[in-house]
């Protein structure tokens, strides 16, 4: 297990091909993937694993698992991925949480943790978040993460708020104690 994030909470790793099944009940959940176009089939959900893996090859982070620290049990993932926004190659935290993990600050938790590996690991200058405008509670923990509204985008025909970090933003915040890091 490529451990890569450790929270007091949480423990965020490298997917490996047999997280298909946990997978599953996070984005093939139609109400968890609400704001997305579908939720995603077996298929898809191995697709999903790969892409990750290949982006832990090629950029040296990705998306990964989300794992109770008191039981090992996968509840979601979470990471820094580079998404194509208008042409640009932009690094984004996402984040995906099993529905009954819900209201448990689980999604601030591994985002702020991302965030903080995002600039110290790996020298970020600034992070995103695509999140649908209609997606509240994404765009709680966006904010949590010290992220602002930035400018709106279309994504598969679909309009998607832009949230924004930038390194002195984060640098401010962590003067004052904001930030929830390892």
């Amino acid at each position: 297990m490529n451990i890569v994030i450790e929270t007091p909470r949480l423990i965020l790793r490298e997917f490996v091909t047999k997280d298909a099944g946990a997978l599953a009940q996070v984005i093939s959940d139609a109400e968890t993937m609400r704001f997305y176009p579908a939720p995603f089939d077996q298929a898809g959900v191995e697709g999903w694993i790969a892409r990750n893996i290949r982006r832990y090859e090629k950029d040296g982070h990705g998306l990964w698992t989300m794992d109770l620290r008191s039981s090992g049990e996968m509840i979601g993932d979470c990471g820094v991925i580079l998404q194509d926004v208008d042409g640009d190659h932009l690094p984004e935290i996402g984040y995906h949480l099993r529905r009954d993990m819900w209201g448990n600050g689980f999604a601030t938790e591994a985002a702020r943790a991302c965030r903080d590996y995002a600039f110290t690991r790996l020298q970020k200058q600034f992070l995103i978040s695509l999140i649908r405008p209609e997606n509240l509670a994404s765009r709680k923990v966006a904010e949590r993460n010290g992220m602002k509204f930035w400018e709106q985008t279309t994504r598969a025909g679909l309009v998607h708020d832009i949230y924004r970090i930038t390194r002195e933003d984060w640098e401010i915040l962590t003067l004052h104690g904001h930030s929830q890091s390892l």
